[in-house]
């Protein structure tokens, strides 16, 4: 795993507040447009907030820790400077927010790499299965605020 904080060296990562968790997403899937409403209704604290990998910022992170921001299944949580993809990031999200969220420590039974595969699975087919949305589009005035752009 990179240095906690690493990104804060990279000159290819604009600089930006980074004291709270930031999620990123791709703003174009239906998927992650559902997962950011509920990051949005879970997060009782409004600290997280949401940055789409098809900004600067999202793009030169996801690029930082050796993601492809133009892969589709590419999905991110930074927490105090800490990187968790795909699956382990939605697993560190949801629990971080409690209630509800913690529910998502029972995909830790499975074995590391059959959560890898069953992420990959899911991510590569998700635009085939749900379709497109835009995250970005979404009304909500705090919802708004919550989105790095």
């Amino acid at each position: 795993m990179t240095d906690l904080h690493s990104y804060r060296h990279d000159p290819q990562v604009p600089v930006f507040d980074d004291a709270d968790p930031v999620a990123v997403m791709d703003a174009t899937c239906a998927v992650c447009s559902w997962g950011a409403r509920m990051i949005h209704r879970m997060d009782r604290t409004g600290r997280v907030r949401i940055c789409p990998i098809q900004t600067p910022l999202g793009a030169a992170l996801l690029r930082h820790y050796g993601m492809d921001p133009d892969d589709p299944v590419s999905w991110m949580y930074v927490d105090a400077g800490v990187p968790y993809r795909n699956m382990e990031g939605v697993i560190h999200a949801a629990r971080s927010y409690g209630g509800w969220g913690r529910l998502a420590g029972a995909l830790l039974v499975l074995p590391r790499p059959l959560r890898d595969w069953l992420y990959l699975q899911f991510a590569r087919n998700r635009y085939a299965i749900f379709g497109r949305g835009d995250l970005c589009a979404l009304p909500d005035p705090a919802f708004q605020n919550r989105l790095m752009t």
